[in-house]
């Protein structure tokens, strides 16, 4: 599944970019934030930046001497590009085998790095609901083969999260799941 972009982008600068701002389209960011984060020259991101921005991919906004970028999410391809960054980093699978497998979950977000779609190689879950541990560690291990990437859950009720709620705020996160009712 790593390979479904590198198949049809030869960029891995643009590969980084797309993942970075597709998979949570609220994330912006500079220039010089996103080449210290790839560990890349500011002249390699910025070029696939101006690629992005020409096929109105990304969007561009001025900030006094630097420019700010972002998802477009008014471009047609948005839905089918959040789609493939959220296969590509295995979410899918994870929330998937957690909702059918494990209790009731009412909610689950991504939080921390992966929120702002840095792919570290750490998913960090926060699972609302009644889950069974057990099997979500067992899940977890499994599923962490599949995406070769690790995976931390914090599971809690609906009451310990209304607790930390505004905690949650404050840092990086994506609902990714939530259970329909009615």
């Amino acid at each position: 599944m790593d390979n479904l972009f590198q198949g049809l982008i030869a960029s891995k600068t643009r590969i980084k970019l797309l993942t970075r701002f597709f998979f949570n389209p609220l994330t912006r960011a500079y220039l010089r934030e996103l080449a210290k984060e790839f560990s890349l020259s500011t002249n390699a991101v910025r070029e696939e930046l101006n690629q992005l921005t020409k096929t109105n991919l990304l969007i561009s906004e001025k900030k006094g001497r630097q420019v700010l970028y972002s998802a477009n999410t008014e471009h047609p391809l948005f839905p089918e590009l959040k789609s493939m960054v959220g296969k590509v980093m295995g979410i899918d699978k994870v929330i998937d085998s957690i909702v059918t497998r494990l209790g009731d979950l009412e909610k689950a977000y991504l939080i921390d790095d992966y929120a702002e779609g840095k792919d570290t190689g750490i998913l960090d879950l926060l699972l609302v609901g009644e889950i069974d541990e057990y099997h979500l560690n067992d899940l977890s291990r499994k599923t962490e083969r599949y995406i070769h990437r690790k995976i931390r859950s914090l599971v809690v009720s609906q009451q310990e999260f209304l607790d930390m709620e505004a905690t949650l705020i404050s840092r990086p996160h994506v609902m990714v799941w939530e259970k329909q009712t009615g």
